[in-house]
């Protein structure tokens, strides 16, 4: 009779004991995933008005949302700056409008601790919304309320991409904490 040695067995299994994800991928996705989403607006896309949603602002909400503990509050800053650069908004605007974006979602975070889907879409929206609204004020050009429904097609479309940015997010996620390493 054959025997089979108890620690083959184990080791099947043992790997996923006593593991810990590893840093750079906890801290490095998020942060790479906003970054570059804040480089879309370097798209050679061709419109009379702004039809590029807020992609960096999006995914980084898609992450606060999913994550709340993920990213500390004050990654608005360094977001917002690198968002102004690529973004052509006045530098500045990214930093206060991210930091302002992620102060309403931590004091929304203490009124609301749970959330379903329908409610971070809502929260999603509703902080796209004010923040496209902000960034045409302190863009510098001659807005009047009539140039306010140039907006309409990017606000759209970021409400409409919103979901499906939390999604990829979500796979992000899992593809993300799926790798490990082993502590010794």
């Amino acid at each position: 009779m054959e025997q089979i040695n108890p620690r083959s067995r184990r080791d099947a299994y043992g790997k996923k004991i006593n593991r810990d994800h590893s840093p750079a991928l906890v801290y490095g996705v998020p942060c790479v995933t906003i970054m570059l989403g804040s480089l879309f607006p370097l798209l050679p896309v061709i419109a009379p008005a702004p039809i590029i949603p807020p992609m960096g602002l999006m995914i980084l909400l898609a992450w606060r949302l999913l994550r709340p503990g993920l990213l500390p509050l004050w990654v608005g800053f360094p977001f917002g700056l690198f968002d102004d650069l690529f973004s052509g908004q006045p530098l500045g605007s990214g930093i206060m409008l991210f930091s302002l974006a992620l102060i309403a979602l931590d004091l929304l975070e203490l009124r609301l601790p749970w959330r379903n889907f329908w409610q971070n879409w809502l929260t999603g929206a509703v902080v796209l919304t004010i923040y496209l609204l902000l960034a045409a004020l302190v863009s510098g050009a001659d807005f009047r309320l009539a140039h306010f429904g140039l907006l309409l097609p990017q606000l759209l479309l970021a409400i409409l991409l919103f979901p499906i940015v939390s999604s990829l997010v979500v796979l992000l996620d899992r593809g993300r904490l799926m790798r490990v390493r082993r502590i010794n």
